[in-house]
């Protein structure tokens, strides 16, 4: 059994005063399901923009909330970590699901995911068949994903970050290994469609934002896996995505690169923005080894059909050896090296 959630009286008094009022504790059920704008939570509770941002105002100073800006819009969502956020956590599941305004709530809820589902459609539906033709090119989906299940294996991830997160799917794929996951994207229009798969995935552990990976808005240290699927082709100069992947890892945290072996079809430049024309084991492994990484796996997934002309895929595991050394040298061992598979 899990020890008690323990906080100081003051401190617990605090938590209890701000999630202790209908609307607020209304707001933060409604928030534990995923992140919403001001806009959003007037239109499901009915009442004024100034009031809810009132009640937003006093939940983020009792810390029981987080906030963040993508352009016009700010988005809330249920704070992840800290005791008080827990506490908070913990009370919420006391909530009957059967209480009329829980449940009106809800259906008011769910209304707002299925018009932000449908914009998000709309756009991936304009954008689907280049998908489609990109996806044709290159080893399956399916194969990719389950190559980087085997490289990560079955080990608890406590804090993932997904950079060019896209549609969200490494989201989708690792969360039943992740605590807590941040994917960021520098389109608004693919964060909506990674929301709106999260939404139909009731994945709530997870939130998306808008950020520029070649200058991460993260404190460092704070993550220990890191991902960029199908990202780094889009850039001059991927060694510095690389070396921000870097910065946000803890030490012993993991960078998994999933992107192209190198080839010849120049047409993806004009027609698909591609500016890297895909990446060598070499080329790669010297911007992780230059970032502080040491390579431990490499993977080279072929395309199935296309004789030739299709793309093979490369998947690299890489990994943050500081606390590795410090453990290697307490007991007088070699450090190791996995080599390529």
């Amino acid at each position: 059994m899990s020890e008690p959630l323990k906080l100081g009286l003051d401190a617990l008094v605090d938590v209890l005063k701000a999630a202790g009022e209908p609307t607020r504790l209304r707001l933060l059920a409604l928030l534990d399901g995923g992140d919403l704008t001001v806009t959003d939570l007037t239109e499901i509770l009915g009442q004024s923009q100034p009031r809810i941002s009132r009640h937003l105002k006093l939940l983020g100073e009792a810390e029981l909330i987080e906030r963040y800006q993508e352009g016009a819009w700010a988005y809330f969502r249920l704070k992840q970590d800290g005791k008080a956020a827990m506490l908070v956590r913990a009370l919420l599941k006391h909530v009957s699901e059967n209480d009329p305004t829980i449940l009106r709530d809800g259906e008011r809820l769910s209304l707002v995911k299925r018009q932000r589902a449908e914009r998000a459609q709309a756009y991936f539906s304009r954008n689907a068949a280049e998908w489609d033709e990109l996806r044709r090119l290159h080893a399956a989906d399916e194969e990719v994903d389950a190559a980087v299940i085997r490289l990560l294996g079955s080990q608890p991830i406590d804090s993932l970050l997904d950079l060019g997160t896209g549609t969200g799917r490494i989201l989708e794929l690792l969360s039943g290994l992740y605590r807590r996951a941040t994917g960021v994207d520098a389109s608004r229009d693919m964060l909506s469609v990674a929301r709106a798969n999260l939404d139909k995935s009731r994945i709530t552990k997870a939130t998306v934002r808008h950020a520029d990976i070649l200058n991460l808005p993260f404190e460092g240290q704070d993550f220990d896996l890191v991902t960029i699927h199908q990202v780094l082709h889009f850039f001059d100069q991927p060694e510095i995505a690389i070396a921000e992947s870097a910065r946000m890892l803890r030490p012993g945290g993991r960078l998994v690169v999933i992107d192209l072996a190198p080839h010849t079809l120049e047409y993806l430049r004009d027609e698909h923005a591609h500016v890297r024309l895909g990446f060598s084991h070499q080329a790669m492994s010297d911007w992780l080894r230059k970032s502080g990484l040491d390579v431990e796996q490499v993977v080279d997934l072929h395309p199935g059909q296309q004789s030739g002309q299709g793309l093979t895929v490369t998947v690299w595991l890489a990994r943050d050896p500081r606390r590795l050394m410090a453990s290697q040298a307490s007991e007088g061992a070699e450090p190791t090296f996995a080599g390529r598979v």
